[in-house]
């Protein structure tokens, strides 16, 4: 019998999310109903994260939970899809017979066909494709997100070539969406009540070079500005070589462009950098935060550095500290290197040990609170525009809400323990406490 309830985990980075968008949208189109509790689940959808070895252990993690739902629930079929089938493909199938179907990258969207020739007694348990699909404003989705927050994926996969990475060989080359396409999306988005667009891809600077006479990214965040739909529009993931001049006149030029921007730097070391298969230098990487500091003075910067690459000396961890040290990001996120099975990296030599890799880690960590937290404590005294979003998870005697310079899911919050807050709102919040990854505040009464 066609299984009629669903339970769907998403797993991995927003851009993920909005495929489990797709998959909720191709299941409810099919006539599924989804359910909170596994447990009452029919059929169990895991769409999986597959980037680097942590997200593929708390993938497996993930199956190995929901298998045993199987077993003592309602399911009948259990799905997985995403990143770790597309990686790893056929192993899976062997090593994991609880699971009734494995879907690939390019195939998720389709998922309610694969399902119904499965129970038709198709023996293929495989579907991975090609990493070719890209999504359309056609493409059905329900929205995870709250109601007020969005992701506008603009393009897919990565023609980047990080030795490092995996995401060339899951996702495939990188593939902008027409920006016709893009602005009827976000249309929807905005019917659907958001007020926060959150642009998202692998490489959102590298939007429009694949479709050659297609605007870029400056272009396509001015169209979103001027529809006057949304409140904040944020851009994350950019290339830093990529950010130029006319996309800072566009952020500078609109109030709803979020001076925000996520620029993944890696490292700053000029031999390392080669190595990963990028490019730049301590020296570059300066002058590019002072060009884009000096249109847009008050912008937050995000970066992603990750320590203990093959061949880090002591002298390119120190090289890489005072460049942290001296860029004073708002941002950071710090990974060790994770060796990743098909990467030209797992063949480079000087492997850095892990209890040096823990240790650069930790300084770099224990360097950031302290840049963190005089950000922060700039702040206090300051009434700043916040997104209102609900009651606390630490406690339901706070709200939560982000400042424009905290992007969702990663940035931190501000807990507002006076006042009373809309949900789905900007407000005025007085900030009157600073932590290094959060902040304290009231929300301003009769603000104007």
């Amino acid at each position: 019998m066609k299984p009629t309830t669903f339970y769907l985990r998403s797993l991995g980075c927003p851009k993920n999310r909005v495929d489990s968008e797709v998959i909720l949208g191709a299941l409810t189109n099919g006539g599924y109903k989804p359910v909170e509790d596994p447990l009452e689940a029919q059929l169990i959808v895991v769409n999986t994260c597959s980037f680097i070895e942590s997200a593929t252990q708390e993938s497996i993690d993930t199956i190995l939970e929901l298998a045993q739902a199987k077993e003592r629930g309602q399911c009948k079929f259990f799905v997985v899809a995403g990143c770790l089938p597309q990686r790893y493909g056929r192993k899976l199938a062997t090593s994991m017979p609880e699971v009734d179907l494995f879907v690939g990258t390019s195939s998720f969207a389709r998922l309610p066909s694969l399902l119904a020739n499965f129970q038709k007694g198709d023996p293929q348990r495989l579907s991975i494709e090609s990493p070719r699909f890209l999504m359309t404003s056609e493409t059905h989705r329900v929205l995870s997100t709250p109601f007020y927050s969005g992701y506008l994926k603009i393009a897919e996969g990565c023609s980047n070539r990080c030795t490092f990475c995996t995401i060339p060989a899951i996702r495939g080359p990188f593939r902008s969406r027409p920006r016709h396409d893009l602005l009827q999306e976000a249309e929807w988005l905005a019917s659907q009540g958001v007020i926060e667009l959150n642009l998202v891809a692998q490489d959102s600077t590298a939007y429009g070079m694949d479709l050659g006479t297609e605007p870029r990214l400056s272009d396509l965040l001015a169209d979103l500005a001027k529809s006057d739909a949304f409140s904040w529009i944020r851009v994350l993931y950019s290339y830093p070589q990529r950010v130029d001049r006319r996309l800072l006149q566009v952020m500078a030029s609109y109030d709803c462009i979020c001076k925000y921007l996520d620029i993944p730097f890696q490292h700053v070391s000029v031999r390392l950098l080669k190595a990963m298969g990028r490019s730049g230098s301590a020296e570059e990487f300066h002058e590019i935060i002072g060009f884009i500091r000096s249109y847009l003075p008050e912008i937050t910067l995000r970066t992603t550095l990750i320590v203990g690459f093959p061949g880090e000396t002591e002298a390119d961890y120190q090289e890489l500290y005072e460049f942290v040290e001296k860029a004073a990001f708002q941002r950071l996120g710090i990974f060790t290197y994770s060796p990743e099975k098909g990467t030209k990296a797992t063949r480079l030599k000087d492997v850095v040990e892990e209890t040096v890799k823990q240790e650069r880690l930790q300084a770099l960590v224990s360097l950031q609170r302290k840049v963190s937290l005089d950000y922060h404590q700039k702040l206090v005294g300051t009434v700043q525009p916040t997104l209102v979003e609900g009651v606390s998870g630490e406690t339901d005697l706070l709200l939560e809400g982000r400042l424009v310079s905290q992007a969702p899911d990663v940035d931190g919050c501000v807990f507002i323990n006076k006042g009373f807050g809309q949900v789905g709102e900007i407000m005025d919040v007085l900030i009157t406490e600073a932590h290094p990854y959060d902040l304290v505040g009231e929300i301003v009464e009769n603000a104007k």
